[in-house]
């Protein structure tokens, strides 16, 4: 029988290399984007031609969108898996944030990717054994100036897993985090090379990471040799952050 995963987040550079490899797993996926779309439609397109015995299919939705858990449920049937690797950056001053800024993190990060679960848990519990992976952060854990409001909402996140896990064991529902570093992306377009090469500086293995590294993390979470493991937030940061 095919597995189905839902990967929310797609279009993004975690969310993609995370679909690429679980694709290459074996896993049949349901791929959300907001406004990522020609990315999503190259990589439907890609991992159906690549893997045409799996099944690949693109769902919009903005997540701040009230609506937006109920239109996904909608569009989800069979389900194993949930993997949360949507998000969006916010590099300001708390006092220089606005409240729709707030309001439109908390969604995103937060309060649509726990609804949407919450409406897809009774697919998830016809499996003996199912997954929610949350994309947390180290800033999650450490904090970050600048950034307070996205660690904010990233330390909700891993708050979830730790609560959630424990609510759901007993439907064989095994929920965790995967906290990344630094990783070459998009999201770190607004640092100087200078200030990179500082950031690189502090971290022991004396480099960023790759979303690919992300995916293999997430890889081994589902693959069943990982089931003993849940409520943990799973580092990986090249010893940046212990």
């Amino acid at each position: 029988m095919k597995k189905f995963c839902l990967v929310l987040g797609a279009s993004g550079a975690i969310g993609r290399a995370i679909s690429e490899q679980l694709a290459k797993d074996g896993w049949s996926l349901y791929l959300q984007y907001n406004h990522g779309e020609e990315v999503a439609v190259e990589l439907e397109s890609n991992l159906s031609a690549f893997y045409p015995k799996q099944e690949f299919m693109k769902i919009q939705a903005d997540l701040t969108d009230p609506l937006a858990a109920e239109r996904i449920t909608h569009s989800v049937f069979s389900l194993q898996s949930i993997v949360v690797a949507s998000g969006q950056a916010l590099y300001k001053l708390v006092e220089d944030t606005s409240v729709d800024e707030m309001d439109a993190l908390w969604k995103v990060h937060v309060q649509t990717p726990i609804r949407l679960i919450s409406l897809l848990a009774s697919k998830l519990r016809r499996n003996e054994i199912s997954h929610i992976i949350m994309i947390g952060s180290v800033w999650g854990e450490a904090g970050a100036s600048g950034e307070a409001l996205y660690a904010t909402v990233k330390g909700a996140l891993h708050a979830f897993v730790k609560s959630y896990a424990q609510e759901a064991a007993g439907n064989g529902i095994l929920v965790n985090a995967v906290a990344p570093g630094l990783i070459n992306t998009k999201m770190n377009g607004h640092l100087t090379d200078k200030e990179e090469q500082e950031l690189i500086d502090e971290i022991p293995l004396a480099r960023a990471g790759e979303s690919a590294e992300v995916g293999y993390l997430v890889s081994f979470l589902l693959s069943g040799n990982a089931n003993y493991i849940t409520g943990q937030i799973l580092r990986i940061n090249g010893g940046w952050y212990i």
